[in-house]
């Protein structure tokens, strides 16, 4: 019997990659599209030996994309996070990091057709609604790859993508402060429960026994850190409104600490149960909303960037291996935070295309 054929385009997209396909070529319901990108990930294997996933979550996430019937948006991006060591896919999350990368992939599986210049693609985050615009190059039809552009966690450069987010306030809550505290006390640790972009939880590194700047693979293998974070995080979940969360990647924990390189803060973004290597572009968003939010978990300990409230600023959030620039335009108000918006710069590269082959047990389109 033949393998079923699925074709894909293999995508980096800031410090993530994975398979982007068309919607329309891979299964509706979500439970049998769950089995189909286990499949195609190779899923339940700490090295994703039988797929294209890379053994840690950064490399297996997917993307589906398919032309937008919304008036004025490009492309519905709806964003998969596969497990790696188990067969599990959370359709809850978005990720802003493989969001770099739809605009070059909306091309390259015929999607859309922009003209040669910049052009900016109107992307709606199905996952959560939000909604996002990528400003990226064509040229003779095709995306740009080849730039100056250098981030963090990627070796080289290439071109440039900006992103700027709207409705990331309330993105899965509908409020700044879910549980309408700017601080809560779990377990003894107060944390502040925030969702821009992504729902989190962040507490302070000092509280937990760490001191937020150790590499991402010592967290890793500080299992009573994570012993310690997990039951907070259920609870925080919970109060959040998602109810149990145990086997959710939202929301996800972070932690803050002074910063080291001239950056807003230190931070720790974990996905929740591995720490970001670099980190999360919805991450991002939050810990810069985070830092300059008074009587947070990082009040006191982030630096407030001049200019604040006078139009965009630029904040630096430290990861474990550089920082990533954020460019946030909000004001403090009597009431806290007023956010208008957040938006950042990343990159994207095309690795391979063609199809990908799973069981035709598993599903024949």
């Amino acid at each position: 019997m033949r393998q079923t054929e699925i074709p894909y385009v293999m995508m980096r997209g800031g410090t993530s990659r994975g398979p982007f396909m068309r919607r329309s070529d891979v299964p509706e319901d979500l439970d049998e599209l769950a089995r189909v990108l286990i499949a195609i990930i190779g899923a339940g294997h700490p090295q994703n030996i039988d797929g294209l996933g890379g053994g840690t979550p950064v490399a297996t996430k997917t993307a589906m994309l398919s032309v937008s019937q919304e008036e004025g948006i490009d492309v519905d991006y709806f964003f998969a996070q596969v497990a790696v060591d188990k067969e599990v896919v959370d359709f809850a999350p978005t990720c802003g990091n493989m969001l770099s990368a739809v605009g070059p992939a909306a091309v390259e599986l015929g999607l859309i057709s922009p003209p040669d210049g910049e052009t900016t693609t109107r992307i709606r985050c199905v996952n959560t609604g939000a909604y996002a615009e990528a400003t990226h190059r064509i040229e003779d039809g095709l995306p740009v790859y080849d730039g100056n552009e250098a981030i963090d966690g990627v070796n080289g450069t290439a071109a440039t993508v900006v992103l700027r987010f709207e409705g990331t306030v309330g993105s899965r809550t509908g409020a700044l402060l879910p549980t309408g505290n700017v601080i809560d006390r779990i377990g003894g640790i107060d944390v502040t429960c925030i969702d821009v972009a992504m729902p989190m939880v962040m507490a302070r590194a000092t509280d937990l026994g760490v001191t937020g700047h150790e590499p991402s693979a010592e967290l890793d293998a500080d299992a009573d850190l994570f012993a310690r974070f997990e039951p907070i995080r259920r609870e925080a979940g919970r109060m959040m409104g998602f109810g149990d969360v145990s086997d959710k990647v939202v929301p996800k924990f972070g932690i803050v600490a002074e910063p080291q390189r001239g950056g807003a803060v230190a931070a720790r973004y974990f996905m929740p149960w591995k720490t970001h290597p670099t980190m999360a572009v919805t991450g991002s968003q939050c810990f810069a909303a985070l830092s300059v939010l008074p009587g947070s978990v990082a009040d006191g300990i982030a630096r407030t960037p001049p200019g604040l409230g006078d139009g965009p600023v630029r904040m630096t959030i430290e990861h474990p291996i550089g920082g990533i620039h954020v460019e946030l335009d909000a004001s403090i108000t009597n009431s806290g935070l007023d956010l208008r918006s957040a938006g950042l710069i990343r990159t994207a590269r095309m690795l391979a295309k063609g199809v990908a082959t799973i069981p035709a047990a598993i599903w024949r389109n």
